[in-house]
């Protein structure tokens, strides 16, 4: 399955209003993630293929799993999954998303999920993607020095896949200076 193409063509579909939502009142609009990410699986399901096992859910809650307990796995529910359900060996990709502006707290919980569905969920990939025009190196930044200070080891970059959607009409792209 081609999960890339599949990525890059929703993301370079997702309109200007569902990249930053208008506020009245305001001159700016604003980074909403919920917004973002519904049309992100809006897009991805207009192009996902007819004849595919794997499908595409969001923010399922794992809560109560009976497979997947402990291990920073509990009370998490990524943004998006590409897996077949009922199956754990059918888990392919997850996807986490986050705005350019985010919080560092942010990314940290997020780091911590796409690690431990990589490790203890058997996913085969995780894709940590962010939106937005500024600059993605700090991000990468910010999550290197979160992993230098993980002393519990929850987090482990060389798991993670970081993704850049920059600007409206434009496709995500694999950030490969990460590692």
């Amino acid at each position: 399955m081609d999960i890339d193409g599949l990525l890059s063509s929703a993301t370079e579909r997702i309109g200007k209003n569902y990249f930053q939502l208008p506020i009245d009142g305001q001159d700016v609009p604003i980074y909403r993630e919920r917004v973002y990410c519904y049309e992100l699986y809006h897009q991805m399901r207009l192009a996902w293929p007819e004849d595919s096992e794997f499908e595409l859910s969001g923010e399922v809650d794992k809560s109560g799993h009976p497979l997947i307990r402990g291990n920073n796995l509990d009370r998490v529910k990524p943004d998006l999954l590409i897996h077949i359900p009922g199956n754990m060996g059918g888990n392919h990709t997850l996807i986490e998303v986050k705005p350019i502006n985010c919080s560092r707290a942010g990314i940290s919980k997020d780091l911590s999920t796409l690690t431990a569905f990589r490790r203890y969920a058997e996913y085969k990939r995780a894709v940590y993607l962010f939106y937005g025009d500024g600059d993605l190196s700090e991000i990468i930044e910010k999550a290197k020095e979160i992993e230098f200070g993980d002393r519990e080891n929850r987090i482990e970059l060389g798991l993670i896949e970081f993704w850049w959607h920059r600007r409206v009409g434009e496709p995500a792209t694999r950030y490969t200076q990460a590692a």
